[in-house]
């Protein structure tokens, strides 16, 4: 079913709902007479608090409750019915406000890799192998931002890394763990003022990018 069929459908469900309502109320007298006409066995005995009398008229008793339980009944339909429609409502909404994995925006290169982000990583690699921890840390911030353009790439979308990797299933992304991990040093360079980084930390860190770059053959 389409998204136009789908609209029809829940602005049909909500509007005999709502209809089935509307009808309640504006009968709501004739349904208090009517179980009036029923109770009137019923009242005489009540009032005058004589309960052998009320016992012998049992039948009248189950009657009353049978036409009690009618509308009662039809009334908590209605608004089963109503909760329903406006609980697909709600969940639709929440669908496309959260499920935003959308198709592949391009085809990864399987076998030949990204022209592109191969030279970027041969950058990220370059500025590894230096003597300076700042080149390190660079490199870090180089490989987190090859990481979020395959990310866009493959149709996570966020507003950050953090957001396009929530929406990551292992089952689709084995190496999901290992760009969160990544991507947590990256995190700690960006924001921690004096943030120190081992060369051990970072050739560790740089290693969990290549394995995300490579599981989707862009390297």
């Amino acid at each position: 079913m389409d998204d136009k069929k789908k609209k029809t459908a829940e602005a049909v469900g909500g509007t005999a709902a709502i209809a089935a309502l509307a009808v309640v109320v504006a009968s709501w007298h004739q349904i208090v007479a009517y179980l009036s006409s029923l109770s009137a066995p019923l009242r005489a005995p009540l009032e005058k608090l004589d309960w052998a009398h009320f016992l012998a008229n049992v039948d009248a008793t189950i009657y009353f409750m049978i036409g009690l339980s009618i509308p009662i009944s039809l009334f908590f339909l209605i608004g089963i019915i109503y909760c329903v429609e406006r609980l697909k409502v709600i969940r639709k909404k929440e669908a496309e406000k959260h499920d935003v994995k959308v198709e592949p925006a391009f085809e990864a290169a399987k076998g030949g890799g990204d022209r592109d982000l191969a030279a970027h990583w041969e950058k990220v690699q370059s500025m590894l192998g230096s003597q300076n921890p700042n080149d390190w840390k660079q490199a870090i911030l180089e490989a987190d931002t090859m990481l979020d353009m395959i990310l866009d790439g493959l149709g996570y979308r966020g507003e950050s890394i953090g957001e396009k990797l929530k929406r990551a299933e292992p089952g689709e992304f084995k190496a999901v763990q290992d760009a969160w991990d990544a991507h947590k040093v990256r995190n700690q360079i960006a924001h921690e003022a004096g943030f120190q980084l081992t060369h051990h930390e970072a050739n560790e860190t740089i290693q969990r990018y290549r394995r995300v770059f490579e599981e989707f053959y862009y390297i």
